[in-house]
């Protein structure tokens, strides 16, 4: 609990091209409807320009100085890839809560907000059911060669694809396929419950989760992977989990499975990736997320354009996802000035 605020809320939407400043500001508009509040309005570069590391913070849009500008005054900072760094901090005492509409704050220094007594929320769940629908485009995509016929047929008016239909080149059904999921969370949990509606049979390895699940519960990632004709990849990052799937893990599949990974990039050595792809032990591979984003213009997964289905990290690219975050941010915005307990805060 905190203490209620009096008087005016000022706040800043700082938002980009997707969670739009005007989303955040309608929304709230909607939670402070009974006391009166101020909205700024800043429109970040991000997805037109890429997010990096900014200062001390990671995946943030290079803002700092608008962002300073646009805080003078402002009690609360609602963003999605606003660089809430030291300096930024620093420069703006009066600034009392940040929230930011995503899955985890990782644009803002959280030693430096707790030294200065910020508290900082997130939107967690944020875009889970669009990640996993956006998981199951991949992995039929990849399955049935759509884009591969598609770009023969629409962009260069060529029947070549029909070669698919060929049993040496044809796809996997997912109706009995034996499909292994690395992680039960938020996503993970929806592609399984879809996934058995397709009647594919599916395993989990979630060392983390316990009670029912929808599949069969693996006690080894080593299990379920030489059980897999498929592994799709929904663990979070850590220390632990980074580099999760190597050369080792690859070569426990059995030859020919299928790879995809619409989590976070680092889970996957795409080096040894590329290598089971080039020997024959990974027949296909469909990918939304990489060890480096944007996918540097030489990097070797763009050599199997046959094989390989690549996005630019749009899983949770759907306006639902926008909409539903603004709302998340909103309602914590509308908890601090009540006084009331923050329902996603990290300091």
């Amino acid at each position: 609990m905190t203490d209620a605020l009096t008087g005016p809320v000022h706040v800043v939407a700082a938002g980009d091209h997707f969670v739009l400043p005007s989303l955040i500001t309608r929304a709230v508009g909607d939670e402070l409807r009974d006391r009166p509040h101020a909205v700024r309005e800043v429109t970040l570069s991000w997805p037109l320009e890429p997010f990096g590391p900014v200062a001390e913070v990671r995946e943030a849009s290079d803002a700092e100085d608008e962002l300073i500008e646009a805080l003078t005054g402002a009690q609360v900072l609602v963003t999605q890839m606003g660089p809430v760094t030291e300096r930024v901090l620093a420069a703006c005492p009066q600034l009392r809560l940040v929230v930011v509409c995503r899955g985890g704050p990782v644009n803002v220094n959280l030693d430096a907000a707790k030294n200065r007594d910020v508290r900082v929320c997130f939107a967690p769940g944020r875009n889970a059911a669009a990640t996993a629908e956006f998981t199951l485009g991949l992995l039929l995509a990849v399955l049935r060669r759509i884009p591969q016929a598609h770009d023969l047929l629409a962009r260069q008016g060529s029947w070549e694809g029909a070669a698919y239909y060929t049993y040496e080149r044809s796809g996997l059904e997912l109706e009995d396929l034996p499909v292994g999921l690395v992680g039960y969370g938020a996503v993970g949990s929806r592609v399984a419950r879809v996934l058995c509606a397709f009647g594919a049979r599916v395993m989990v390895y979630d060392p983390y989760v316990h009670g029912d699940i929808h599949g069969l519960r693996v006690p080894s990632l080593e299990d379920l992977l030489r059980a897999s004709r498929v592994i799709t990849l929904h663990a979070r990052l850590t220390d632990e989990t980074r580099g999760l799937i190597g050369a080792r893990e690859l070569a426990l599949l059995p030859r020919g499975a299928v790879v995809v990974n619409a989590a976070r990039g680092p889970l996957l050595d795409e080096d040894a990736l590329c290598d089971a792809l080039e020997g024959g032990q990974v027949s296909a591979a469909a990918l939304d997320t990489y060890a480096r984003e944007p996918l540097p213009a030489g990097a070797r997964l763009l050599g199997f354009a046959d094989r390989v289905v690549l996005t630019p990290h749009l899983g949770g690219a759907s306006r639902a996802v926008a909409e539903k975050a603004a709302r998340i941010a909103a309602e914590e915005v509308g908890r601090w000035a009540r006084g009331d307990r923050l329902a996603h805060c990290l300091t």
